[in-house]
């Protein structure tokens, strides 16, 4: 008898500790979102201040246009700063976030105008995080809005010229 209610109070117990977990995020996966938000927020306020808060100072960001990894702090904030320029008006919301104590994803909805253009393009952020900053980034962006933000094709006759 005293076995089966050694193994019930395990049980109970395990279930009342899985139960106070929130979700199954650790307190690092939490920290982690938090920072995301952070730079998500600063960077739609255009404050950059703050960013060596969130990013570690030898970050690497894998998402630049310039089709080649963008490397420390200063040299992402001064891209993150021509990216807020292009679209001063840029609102963010996030659709979903995961995290685990290394990784932060999130699916995220960008509007605003670019060049005058009204502009909708949807992303998966992926960032990993070490001692709670941000240490790598990429970026996936749904094929359709790329090309809906890129310059139109030459008219024929300048492509004619071309060859």
């Amino acid at each position: 008898m005293k076995k089966l209610l050694f193994l019930l109070l395990i049980a109970i117990s395990s279930i009342c500790i899985s139960c106070n977990n929130e979700g199954g995020l650790s307190a690092k996966a939490k920290k982690n979102l938090e920072v995301n938000d952070a730079i998500m927020k600063a960077y739609e306020a255009g404050d950059f201040s703050k960013m060596g808060d969130y990013i570690a100072a030898d970050a690497v960001d894998h998402g630049s246009d310039k089709g080649y990894d963008v490397k420390g702090l200063d040299s992402i904030v001064a891209d993150m700063k021509r990216y807020r320029a292009m679209m001063p008006d840029m609102k963010s919301s996030n659709t979903r976030s995961l995290a685990d104590d290394e990784y932060v994803f999130t699916w995220a909805t960008i509007t605003g105008n670019m060049g005058g253009k009204p502009v909708t393009m949807s992303s998966i952020d992926v960032s990993k995080f070490k001692d709670g900053k941000a240490v790598e980034h990429w970026m996936y962006m749904d094929p359709k809005d790329m090309m809906a933000m890129m310059p139109p094709p030459p008219p024929p006759a300048a492509q004619d010229s071309i060859k």
